[in-house]
C-alpha cells in the first residue's frame, strides 16, 4: 500500500498508531536539528517532523532535499503536537517519520499551490493541473460532483432512466453554428456535434421510455460572450404523456431538493411570470428579484411638458433606486457617463433626487415641476432617500439599457447577495421572432415547440403574437433552465417548419427522420434543460463557471494547456479528402 490513511484524517485518536501516508510537499520548515512538512493530498494536511535526535540520519538527510511539489510516501508515528493548529482537522498531530521515499521529484511550480495564489488566470489555465491541486479549485469539482450526484438521485427516484445519445449526428439549425466533424469513409460527408440531443430525446419519447435525462456535453461554435464556452454540460430530460404544469412541478422539486441538500436552503416560492410582464417590469426575460426597482412607465406623465428628447421618445421608463440619496453630483455623473458606455448605449439619463421632506430636485426642473415629480415617483415607487433614474428612446433598446443599469446599481449596492436564492419560471414566451437581418422568422426556443393551442389560428395572420408552450427557470439573474411542450404529430411539425421559411425538401432532408417518427404514434411529450455548469456555479456562490469546469476554455475558445485547436497533418487532411482554402 502507498497509504494507510489519507492526509485529513487523522487525530488525536491516532496517537501511537503506526502510519503510512502519501501525497506532495505543501511546504517545509528547515530549523536545521528539526524539519517539519507539510503532506497535502486531496482530504487535507498533515504535518510531519523530522528529528535529527530521533530518525534515521538518512532519512533527516533525505528530508532536506524536499522541494515543494515533490511526491513522497512516509512511514511513521503519530504524535501528540506541542503547538497545535486548531484551523487543521489534523492540527493535534504530527507524524514521526521513521521512512521517506521519494515517488517522483517536481520543478519549482510556475505559482504557489495556496488557496490564495500568486498565480494569474492565464498562467494558472496553461498549468490547470497544478492549479487542480488548489483547495478552491478542488473544492469546486468535488461540489460539482456532489450536485450532479444529488440531481441522478432525484430523477432516479422519480423512475427517470439515463440514456445516452450520440455525439457524432447530422447538423441540424438550432440557433447556433455546429462544430462539424469530417467523415473520413463517407468522402465530402461531415458529422456535427449535438448542440442539445433535442431530437434524439423525442425519439425516446416515441421509443416509448416515458422519462429519460442525461448529464450530457453540448457544443456550439458561436461567438464567446463573458463566461461561455463552445462546450457545456446539459442536465437534459424528458418526459412523455405531459403538459406543461407537470413539469414545471417535477423541476421545482428537482430545484426544491438541490437548495435544500447542498445549501440548507428551503425554498417555498417558485413565482411564475409571462414573458411579456419580465421585459415590461425588468427589461430582461431572466429578472433578478432578490432586489426591488421594478421599471416605472412614465410616458403618460413626462410626456408633452416641452422637454423635447422625452417627447420624441417611444417610451419613457424609470426606476427607483435605495441608498442613493446622499449620492454626489460625481457619482451621479459617473452613472450617466456608465449607461452611455457603447456597451449599454443609451445617450443620457434623466435623475430625480427625492429629498427627507418631500421635495424633489431633477436634472430637469426647468420642465417639471413638484406634482410632475411626485407622479413619477409615485408610479416607479420612489421613497424619501432614494434617487430615480430615467431613460428613453425605443421601447426595447431602452428597456434592454435600463436593465443594465439596474443590475449594476443591485452590483454596487451590493443587493445581488450570493447566499439568497430567488428562482422563478418565465412563460408564455413567443413562438417566433423575426430577423430583420434574413427577412423572416426565427424560432425563439426550437423548430420543435410547440405553440399554444389557442394561438394556432395566428400562425397565418399574426406569428409574431403566436405564444409558445414554452418555460424558463430563472435563478437569481440567471436563466438556468429552460423547455418546452413539444409538437408531436406531423401535419403541425409540417407548418412550424413552413413558417420558419423551410421548403418541404429542406424540412425533409433535415428533419425527415423525426416526421416519420411522428407517424408511429408519438405521445405528447415535453422537457426542460439544465445548465450544469451555471447551476452549479450559483449554488456555490459563484459567478463565474470556469471554477467549475476541470479544464476550461479561455474567451477565445483555445484550450491553452493542450494548445488547442491545433494545425493538424497534411496527410490527416488528405485522408479526410480536405484541402484548406
Amino acid at each position: 500500500m502507498y497509504r494507510s490513511h489519507n492526509c485529513g484524517e487523522l487525530n488525536a485518536t491516532h496517537i501511537n498508531t503506526e502510519v503510512t501516508l502519501a501525497g506532495w510537499v505543501q511546504k517545509s520548515r528547515d530549523k536545521g536539528f528539526m524539519n517539519w512538512v507539510d503532506l497535502r493530498d486531496r482530504y487535507g494536511i498533515t504535518q510531519l517532523i523530522f528529528d535529527e535526535s530521533r530518525s534515521e540520519k538518512s532519512v533527516f538527510e533525505l528530508a532536506k532535499t524536499l522541494g515543494r511539489e515533490f511526491v513522497i510516501q512516509v512511514k511513521g508515528t503519530v504524535i501528540e503536537r506541542e503547538a497545535k493548529n486548531k484551523n487543521m482537522a489534523t492540527g493535534d498531530i504530527e507524524i514521526l517519520v521513521t521512512e521517506l521515499s521519494v515517488l517522483n521529484a517536481a520543478l519549482t511550480p510556475p505559482f504557489t499551490i495556496e488557496d490564495e495564489t500568486d498565480g494569474g488566470e492565464d498562467i494558472r489555465m496553461k498549468y490547470r493541473y497544478l492549479d487542480i491541486r488548489r483547495n478552491p479549485v478542488k473544492n469546486s469539482l468535488l461540489f460539482r460532483h456532489k450536485v450532479a450526484m444529488e440531481v441522478r438521485k432525484y430523477l432516479s427516484d422519480l423512475d427517470f432512466c439515463e440514456v445516452e445519445t450520440p455525439y457524432l449526428i447530422k447538423s441540424t439549425p438550432e440557433g447556433a453554428r455546429d462544430f462539424v466533424v469530417p467523415s473520413r469513409m463517407n468522402e465530402g460527408q461531415f458529422y456535427a456535434l449535438p448542440q442539445s440531443p433535442q431530437t434524439f430525446k423525442q425519439l425516446l419519447m416515441v421509443g416509448g421510455m416515458d422519462k429519460y435525462f442525461q448529464i450530457v456535453k453540448c457544443f456550439r461554435d458561436e461567438d464567446l460572450r463573458a463566461d461561455r464556452q463552445p462546450e457545456f454540460t446539459q442536465i437534459d430530460c424528458e418526459m412523455a404523456f405531459v403538459e406543461q404544469e407537470d413539469i414545471l412541478n417535477v423541476f421545482e422539486g428537482l430545484t426544491r431538493h438541490l437548495l435544500k441538500e447542498i445549501n440548507g436552503i428551503e425554498v417555498d416560492k417558485f413565482p411564475r411570470i409571462t414573458y411579456d410582464y419580465a421585459m415590461k417590469t425588468y427589461g430582461n426575460d431572466k429578472p433578478d428579484i432578490r432586489f426591488g426597482m421594478e421599471f416605472g412607465e412614465l410616458n403618460e406623465v413626462a410626456k408633452h411638458k416641452e422637454f423635447p428628447v422625452f417627447n420624441a421618445a417611444e417610451l419613457v421608463v424609470g426606476i427607483a433606486v435605495p441608498g442613493t440619496g446622499n449620492y454626489t453630483r460625481k457619482e451621479i455623473d459617473g452613472l450617466i457617463e456608465w449607461v452611455k458606455r457603447p456597451q449599454v448605449g443609451a445617450s443620457g439619463m434623466v435623475y430625480v433626487k427625492c429629498n427627507d421632506d418631500g421635495s424633489y430636485k431633477s436634472s430637469v426642473d426647468k420642465f417639471y415641476d413638484q406634482d410632475d415629480l411626485t407622479q413619477w415617483a409615485k408610479i416607479t415607487g420612489a421613497k424619501p432617500g432614494e434617487m430615480i433614474f430615467v431613460l428613453s428612446g425605443p421601447a426595447d433598446k431602452t428597456r434592454t439599457q435600463l436593465s443594465a443599469l439596474r443590475m449594476e446599481l443591485a452590483t454596487r449596492l451590493g443587493l445581488r447577495n450570493p447566499a439568497e436564492f430567488a428562482p422563478l419560471w418565465v412563460v408564455d414566451f413567443p413562438l417566433l421572432e423575426f430577423d430583420e437581418e434574413s427577412g423572416r422568422y426565427h424560432a425563439m426556443h426550437h423548430p420543435f415547440t410547440s405553440p399554444k393551442p389557442e394561438d394556432m389560428h395566428l400562425l397565418e395572420t399574426d406569428p409574431g403574437k403566436v405564444r409558445a408552450n414554452a418555460y424558463d427557470m430563472v435563478l437569481n439573474g440567471n436563466e438556468i433552465g429552460g423547455g418546452s411542450i413539444r409538437i408531436h404529430d406531423k401535419a403541425t411539425q409540417q407548418l412550424m417548419f413552413k413558417y420558419l421559411g423551410f421548403t418541404e425538401e429542406e424540412a425533409k432532408a433535415q428533419f425527415g427522420f423525426l416526421m416519420d417518427a411522428f407517424q408511429f404514434g408519438a405521445p405528447p411529450h415535453g422537457g426542460l434543460a439544465f445548465g450544469l455548469d451555471r447551476l452549479v456555479a450559483i449554488l456555490g456562490g459563484r459567478e463565474t463557471i470556469r471554477d467549475y469546469i476541470a479544464f476550461p476554455k479561455n474567451n477565445s475558445g483555445r484550450d491553452v494547456m493542450i494548445d488547442a485547436p491545433s494545425i493538424i497533418d497534411e496527410s490527416q487532411l488528405k485522408e479526410l479528402h480536405i484541402k484548406l482554402a
